[in-house]
C-alpha cells in the first residue's frame, strides 16, 4: 500500500504540463505567483495554484483590477467618473432608460463617449433591452455599465 502510494504522489509532482499550461488551467491570482516555477508541470501545484486562487479572492481583485498576472477584460470600463455617476444616480439612470431620454441618461451618454448623432439610437437600444441592463433589484452599478455597452454595442 505504501508503494502505491508513493507512486501515485510520484505521479503527482510529475505528471501534467508546463507553467504556461498550469496558469492556463488555474487562472491568475495570488496563487499563480506563490506556485509560479515551483515543480514545474505538476498536477499538485496547479492544485495548490487554483486552491490558493479560490480561497484567498484575489483572483476576483486581479482580473477587476489587471494585477496578479490577470488581464483586466476590455468590457471593464476604466472611466472612475463614470463609475461615481452611475453609482450616485442609478434610480434616476433606470427611469431615463425606460423613458429613452432624461438628463441623467444623457449625461450617461456623453460620459461613455457616444457621438451626438449616434446618441437616439443608443438611447433606444438601451430603452428596447432595459431588462438586460437593470437585471435585477439588487443589479450593481458595474453590471449596469457593462450591460449597457454589451446592449449598445449589438
Amino acid at each position: 500500500m505504501k508503494k502505491l502510494l508513493l507512486v501515485f504522489a510520484l505521479i503527482l509532482v510529475t505528471a501534467g504540463s508546463a507553467y504556461a499550461d498550469a496558469q492556463r488551467n488555474t487562472g491568475c491570482g495570488l496563487g499563480a505567483l506563490i506556485w509560479q516555477g515551483k515543480a514545474e508541470g505538476s498536477i499538485l501545484f496547479e492544485i495548490l495554484q487554483s486552491t490558493t486562487n479560490g480561497s484567498t479572492g484575489t483572483q476576483t481583485f486581479g482580473i477587476s483590477s489587471g494585477t496578479s498576472q490577470c488581464t483586466q477584460p476590455a468590457k471593464v470600463v476604466k472611466n472612475e467618473k463614470l463609475n461615481e455617476f452611475v453609482r450616485a444616480n442609478m434610480d434616476n439612470l433606470a427611469k431615463d432608460i425606460a423613458a429613452g431620454k432624461g438628463e441623467t441618461l444623457s449625461t450617461f451618454d456623453e460620459m461613455l463617449g457616444i457621438p451626438a448623432e449616434r446618441t437616439a439610437a443608443f438611447n433606444s437600444k438601451l430603452q428596447a433591452n432595459f431588462d438586460r441592463i437593470f437585471t435585477s433589484d439588487h443589479v450593481v452599478m458595474a453590471e449596469v455599465i457593462d450591460n449597457a455597452i454589451a446592449v449598445g454595442s449589438n
